[in-house]
């Protein structure tokens, strides 16, 4: 228990952000299983998904270089379906 206001009250935003910072993983992770299960739509989710990725970035909630690896790794499959088709 916090023995100070302000203490109470950034326990009180931090609570608030986990939960968006929360959705906003789900949200990524979800995607990521969509662009990753390939078929006609895979390069528009996987658009959605890179501005997803920007935006957690943009507010701290994913560090920019996992996200940057991440669109690479997914770039570079979606490219490898491209070619075998």
């Amino acid at each position: 228990m916090a023995n100070h206001k302000s203490a109470d009250k950034r326990h009180r935003q931090a609570q608030k952000a986990r939960l968006h910072n929360r959705g906003v993983r789900s949200a990524i992770r979800t995607k990521i299983k969509q662009v990753e299960a390939g078929g006609e739509n895979a390069p528009e989710d996987f658009r959605q998904l890179t501005s997803l990725i920007d935006r957690a970035v943009k507010h701290n909630t994913m560090h920019k270089n996992t996200a940057a690896r991440k669109k690479s790794r997914l770039a570079k499959m979606i490219n490898q379906s491209k070619e075998t088709n």
